[in-house]
Parts: structure tokens; C-alpha cells; sequence
């Protein structure tokens, strides 16, 4: 429908004075024309449209309230980091291995994997063995180091 050739005119009959009356008029005769069963199931009909849409705006008012405290709730939750472990390149512990094979040179140093294997052949080289335990602990940035097995004597 174009706005533009709408007919204005044509909603004159609508708002007149007589369109009024004759709708007071039909207000009156209602009752008589439609009877009263009709009348009491259109007022059943209508309290219970009223009461779905009294019930709906709480519902939803207590809704909204609800949403606004999740909200605040929310806001107040400290942010917690994560920590995601990610293994080591198997390149990077081989160079750490070599290096600390140097270093301890009393000790079987050799990497596998992400592992650093640390073997001695007697328990006279404890003092060393800690100190190359240590050594991996601070091997690299970011580095969880998990000791497997210990064993001495």
C-alpha cells in the first residue's frame, strides 16, 4: 500500500461524531443481540488474556531483575589465569643436555623425548646429582619440572 495514493478522506466516516453514537448504540444493544452466554465467554476470555499478561510483565520484571544480579555477580568474579602445559621441544632439551653433560661431567646426562634422563654410576656423586637436579628445575622459562624416579644407594 503506497502512502502517497492512499485515500485520507475515506477515514473521515471513522472519527464523525455519528461514527461515535453508532458505536455507543451497538455498546447498548449488545447485550440484547449477541445474548448473555456470549457476553460472560468473551469476559472469561478477556480476564484470562488480562491475567497471562499481568502474570507475564512479573515473570519477566523478575526476569530482568534476576539478569541484573547475574551481572553484578559476574563483575565481582576475580579472573583467574590458566595454565596450559605444553611440552618442551624435543630440540631445545637435547641442546639443555649437552650443555649440562659438560658441566656434570661425572654424571650420564641424555634427553629423550621431553625427558632429561640423569644417571650415576656410584652414590659418590650425589652432591653432583642434586645440584644437576637443580640445574634442570631452572633449566628454562616456563619449564614444570616433574622429577619420575629417584632412587640412591
Amino acid at each position: 500500500m503506497d502512502l502517497k495514493n492512499f485515500d485520507w478522506r475515506s477515514l473521515q466516516k471513522y472519527l464523525s461524531p455519528k461514527a461515535s453514537a453508532d458505536l455507543n448504540h451497538f455498546l447498548e444493544q449488545l447485550p440484547n443481540t449477541a445474548g448473555q452466554t456470549v457476553l460472560i465467554a468473551a469476559a472469561i476470555a478477556w480476564t484470562s488474556g488480562a491475567a497471562i499478561g499481568l502474570y507475564a510483565s512479573v515473570e519477566t520484571k523478575a526476569l530482568i531483575e534476576l539478569r541484573t544480579e547475574l551481572k553484578n555477580t559476574e563483575t565481582l568474579k576475580p579472573v583467574v589465569p590458566r595454565i596450559n602445559d605444553v611440552p618442551v621441544n624435543p630440540e631445545q632439551i637435547k641442546r639443555f643436555s649437552d650443555q649440562m653433560a659438560t658441566s656434570y661431567t661425572g654424571l650420564q646426562i641424555k634427553a629423550q623425548g621431553s625427558g632429561v634422563y640423569i644417571m650415576s654410576p656410584t652414590t659418590g656423586n650425589f652432591g653432583e646429582f642434586r645440584e644437576a637436579i637443580g640445574h634442570v628445575q631452572n633449566g628454562g622459562a616456563g619449564w614444570r619440572v616433574t622429577v619420575d624416579r629417584l632412587c640412591v644407594g
